[in-house]
């Protein structure tokens, strides 16, 4: 459902890259390790965690999701790496055997399922989620954070209709998160009307004269400092004079 099995595959050298153990002498170091995603609300989104070079054999990689949330899948499947995820959620891990134990590679991450709950707030940076690498007998050796946001779903325009020839100003409307600001725009990126969507979720505005011919829309919704963008829509206009 997330990733393809070649993928996995593929990046059968991320726990290796992420399970960096330092030498039995090495103090564990934050930062490290590092993770980041932004996700809707209501949505499951994908974390991808990166980190130092490297990998001992019988290390675990465990991350512990922001407070709200839950850890829902762990699904990178390749040789020697085993992931779970806890039964309440608040956190998965990756576990590394000697099979994938000293495989590398640049810009390799382990992905991890977050899912956020349907009333986070949009913009919103959520608190408390942390990584950290423990060896065989439980002993931390790497440690690092994560951030997780809550972005903004995408609009979903539900007029005008693709592919019906349409007046100069044709109705524009769709559905929204509450209190976004929605932005519709043409195909030469200039603005074709905005307004803001309503406690439930609907908004409509009322388009500038478009150009006669073959044209195309596409709304933009934006609330505390993040945004989404709609599928884009086909539209045909009329000539002014038979829309008038």
């Amino acid at each position: 459902m997330y990733r393809s099995r070649k993928t996995a595959v593929v990046a059968g050298a991320v726990v290796a890259g992420v399970l960096a153990c330092p030498g039995p002498s090495a103090a564990a170091r934050d930062g490290e390790l590092w993770g980041a995603a932004t996700i809707a609300p209501g949505r499951d989104g994908i974390l991808d965690v990166a980190g130092a070079q490297g990998a001992a054999p019988d290390a675990t990689l465990t991350l512990t999701a922001p407070l709200g949330t839950r850890v829902t899948a762990t699904p990178l499947d390749a040789p020697g790496t085993l992931g779970r995820v806890a039964a309440d959620g608040r956190s998965g891990t990756y576990a590394v055997s000697g099979e994938a134990a000293g495989q590398s590679g640049p810009g390799r991450t382990v992905p991890f399922v977050i899912a956020v709950p349907a009333d986070a707030v949009p913009g919103t940076r959520l608190r408390d989620c942390a990584l950290r690498v423990t060896d065989a007998a439980g002993v931390r050796r790497a440690a690092g954070r994560c951030a997780v946001t809550v972005g903004l779903a995408a609009p979903t325009p539900t007029r005008p209709l693709s592919g019906v020839a349409l007046d100069v100003r044709p109705q524009i409307a769709g559905t929204a998160h509450p209190g976004a600001r929605v932005t519709v725009r043409d195909k030469d990126d200039r603005e074709a009307c905005a307004t803001t969507a309503a406690p439930d979720g609907t908004w409509a505005c009322a388009p500038r004269v478009l150009p006669a011919g073959v044209n195309r829309l596409q709304a933009v919704a934006t609330l505390n400092g993040v945004s989404a963008m709609s599928e884009q829509i086909d539209i045909s206009v009329a000539d002014a004079g038979a829309g008038q």
